[in-house]
């Protein structure tokens, strides 16, 4: 079994030793990092499984932290750990790049519950050349997708759009996200192609697929399987 290697960055040194001790309990190999700086220069320059941010840090806050540090490191899972529960701090926070956040106060069993969980996306989406949801098919080297074997017809765009929302389901992809992957993937992002657009579109073609794209209002869009989804907005 191989244990996970987890960088704690947190101000309060009550908080901080009580989580480790918890999470060295649940099989993690915990390292602290008290302060902003800290925790930036290790990020940068260990190799840990996941972080466990808080957005209160000193010396330089914890959103600057992780805007930097994913610079060095976009794959590494980050959950933000913060007593900021407004709407604003959580779409920070995803902006910036966070894979899940927890507010404070908190139960030891939903941390640990989301760490895993996003160690299980991490892993699952991971070099996969393919995934799956519903009775959907997505090949990600060719960009093909499947319904209960027949081929549903995409778009660049589309295909980077279901690439994402596939790698993430059941959590928020937010629009500055899309914008970041069609960039990324030598897309020029362009006012006349939103978000909205591509989504709508997207939805039509994944008919049949038991899945459902939901707009998940000053966020952005989850994708998950139609027994759990409500009405769409």
């Amino acid at each position: 079994m191989k244990f996970m290697q987890l960088l704690l960055a947190e101000d309060d040194l009550i908080l901080a030793n009580g989580l480790t001790a918890q999470l060295s309990r649940a099989g993690f190999v915990v390292q602290h990092a008290p302060n902003g700086p800290v925790a930036e220069y290790l990020l940068t320059n260990q190799n840990y499984d996941i972080a466990i941010l808080d957005l209160g840090l000193p010396m330089i806050d914890g959103l600057s932290v992780l805007k930097n540090v994913r610079a060095h490191r976009p794959d590494l899972p980050v959950l933000i750990l913060t007593a900021l529960d407004k709407l604003d701090s959580r779409v920070a926070g995803l902006n910036a790049g966070a894979d899940d956040y927890v507010t404070k106060p908190f139960d030891f069993p939903e941390l640990e519950a989301r760490l895993n969980a996003v160690l299980r996306r991490a892993r699952s989406g991971a070099g996969a050349p393919e995934l799956a949801a519903g009775s959907l098919r997505f090949d990600r080297e060719t960009r093909r997708a499947f319904i209960n074997a027949a081929p549903v017809e995409l778009s660049p765009r589309e295909a980077v759009l279901l690439d994402l929302l596939l790698l993430n389901v059941d959590r928020v992809v937010t629009k500055e996200q899309i914008a970041s992957a069609w960039a990324g993937d030598g897309n020029d992002v362009g006012t006349g192609n939103t978000a909205e657009v591509h989504i709508h579109r997207l939805r039509r073609k994944l008919d049949g697929s038991n899945l459902a794209i939901r707009t998940v209002r000053g966020l952005g869009y989850l994708l998950e399987t139609e027994l759990l989804a409500g009405p769409r907005p």
